[in-house]
């Protein structure tokens, strides 16, 4: 599956304190502990240039079109818009990492967690982790799947499929196969329902939202690099 590295992507960081850059250290299991005076990176990631348009879907080609049609164009299309940037330029869904930590504050994550709500899956973008779980709940009256996969440059694998979500919640264990980050779903019944997530594997993350601003705290000192990504416009790194 071929993706477009991103064009037009600003990535402005200022960080509260010094921070060593350089190349990422090699990649080993995080352990948790104790920050002492640990440093802040925040920034905004703006977007320049044309925004891509938003995919259009014929909803008399899918089912349930009368109640999917709730967030349609009017005109028989349901409209899937990848790209959201607001009115200062901040883009929306961007996961922000900082790599190559080996140690540092609390690594709490167990769960991510999206929901089907009007033939749609929200967030649009999450963060997961390798061999940890994914929770999708069902909030609407008309039946969703879950096709799972995950994808990099080099190809892609399917690591679960669910025929049907149950209100209560339907989990599933996230297997990135091959070291691979990226993760997404999509709802078999009605392929405008998609999700993308990126793993980590420290709690040094943020997920952008409508203006594009980011804060991650408490960074023991040490070398690291910060990569930007986004599910259709690719990835951007600062050291």
């Amino acid at each position: 599956m071929k993706r477009t590295i991103m064009t037009g992507l600003g990535l402005a960081i200022c960080a509260y304190m010094t921070i060593a850059a350089g190349s990422p250290l090699d990649a080993l299991a995080y352990e948790s502990g104790t920050v002492v005076n640990g440093a802040t990176v925040q920034g905004k990631i703006t977007f320049t240039g044309t925004v891509p348009e938003p995919k259009t879907f014929e909803l008399r080609r899918y089912y349930d079109r009368e109640y999917c049609a709730a967030l349609s164009d009017g005109k028989g299309h349901r409209l899937l818009r990848e790209v959201n940037v607001g009115q200062d330029g901040g883009l929306k869904d961007v996961v922000v990492v900082i790599e190559g930590i080996e140690k540092g504050k609390p690594f709490t994550f167990t769960d991510a967690e999206v929901e089907a709500s009007l033939c749609q899956f929200l967030p649009f973008v999450t963060v997961v982790s390798d061999k940890r779980r994914v929770t999708v709940f069902n909030r609407d009256p008309v039946s969703h799947d879950i096709q799972g996969y995950a994808y990099d440059q080099s190809g892609v694998d399917i690591v679960l499929h669910r025929p049907a979500l149950h209100v209560s919640g339907t989990t599933d264990m996230v297997q990135l196969v091959k070291g691979r980050k990226v993760f997404t779903m999509q709802c078999g019944m009605h392929p405008y329902m998609q999700n993308w997530g990126y793993a980590i594997d420290n709690p040094y993350y943020a997920v952008t939202g409508p203006n594009g601003a980011f804060t991650i705290g408490d960074l023991p000192v040490g070398t690291y690099r910060i990569k930007a990504w986004h599910p259709i416009l690719g990835a951007q790194e600062r050291e």
